[in-house]
């Protein structure tokens, strides 16, 4: 009698281990027969191939004083800027101070849009307040692109009138072959255009720039603190303008570089009375840039040194005493 009670009973267990079991394997994520989330076959956007060259896409150097070109070599193939369109940023600023429509110590009150502006930064926070200078600082010495688009949105409204006022001073300073479509010159998003520009342009704009004496104030700093005060929050901002430490009088200006565009720097330096503007742009590396620069600046110097000295008047043997 036991023994059919104890064989019953283990009869009835196996049944429910047969109907538990299969069911269980079948919830398991490991079972053949589980349902795993499909991947997605959507292709990655392959990154855009760089357009800079070796050992640059495009360069001149002109006498800052007469605009006259001393060197030029494909100063109108067509590239990328990057960071260096803030210097129209700059001019633009300036001629509104100059103007008395915008003083440096206006208050900049951060937006979210800056906040969340990505690249080289000063880490502003939304609704953080800094007066237009610092924020000018900041563009010319660390680059910052936050501080790019609170500029902008402090003089213009927004970055899109901003881009505005920039293409149309372009035209005004005869930069025919320049469209901006950023203030800061990040690279473009998914439906976005490019900045494009030339070397030749950009010697416009920075000859028009060295008219401002304040532009080299801002662009020759090569170090400074960002919020002092701060604690841990302050940011010690250095330039990347190495041939300010590299090259005899060298004072200025800009740089710029994301992969697609390559490197670019606009640079002026300033020997015996004389000032020359170099623009390198699109090129493959750093430091062949800044080797180029440092070359055409020396080109420059060497043209002006050669050229003929202005001939006197002759007198006049019957002129008046």
């Amino acid at each position: 009698m036991k023994r059919s009670v104890i064989t019953c009973c283990l009869a009835a267990f196996l049944a429910l281990i047969l109907l538990v079991v299969p069911s269980a394997l079948a919830a398991t994520p490991n079972s053949r027969n589980a349902k795993t989330p499909a991947r997605s076959t959507a292709p990655k956007p392959a990154p855009k191939p760089s357009i800079a060259q070796n050992p640059y896409l495009g360069a001149i150097v002109i006498d800052a004083q007469t605009g006259q070109v001393l060197f030029e070599d494909k100063a109108d193939a067509k590239g990328h800027p990057a960071s260096v369109l803030k210097l129209m940023d700059l001019l633009i600023i300036l001629e509104k101070i100059k103007q008395g429509q915008l003083s440096l110590q206006d208050q900049v009150v951060t937006s979210t849009r800056a906040s969340q502006t990505g690249g080289s930064q000063v880490w502003l926070a939304e609704k953080e307040v800094f007066p237009v200078e610092e924020l000018l600082y900041a563009l010319m010495i660390q680059s910052a692109n936050d501080a790019a688009v609170a500029l902008a949105e402090k003089v213009a409204g927004s970055c899109d009138a901003f881009v505005q006022l920039m293409n149309q001073r372009a035209r005004e300073l005869g930069m025919n072959q320049t469209t901006f479509s950023s203030v800061h010159g990040l690279p473009p998003g998914p439906g976005q255009k490019p900045d494009v520009t030339t070397a030749r342009d950009f010697a416009l704009l920075c000859r028009e720039l060295l008219k401002h004496p304040e532009t080299l104030r801002y662009t020759s700093t090569r170090e400074r603190p960002f919020r002092p005060n701060a604690g841990s929050k302050m940011v010690l901002m250095r330039t990347h303008n190495h041939l300010m430490a590299q090259v005899e009088g060298c004072d200025g200006l800009k740089t710029g570089y994301y992969s697609a565009a390559g490197f670019s720097i606009a640079v002026t330096a300033q020997r015996n009375g004389q000032r020359v503007i170099a623009i390198v742009l699109g090129s493959v590396d750093r430091k062949l840039r800044d080797a180029k620069a440092s070359e055409l600046l020396t080109k420059g110097f060497n043209a002006i040194a050669s050229r003929p000295a202005p001939s006197r008047p002759a007198s006049s043997s019957g002129a008046k005493r």
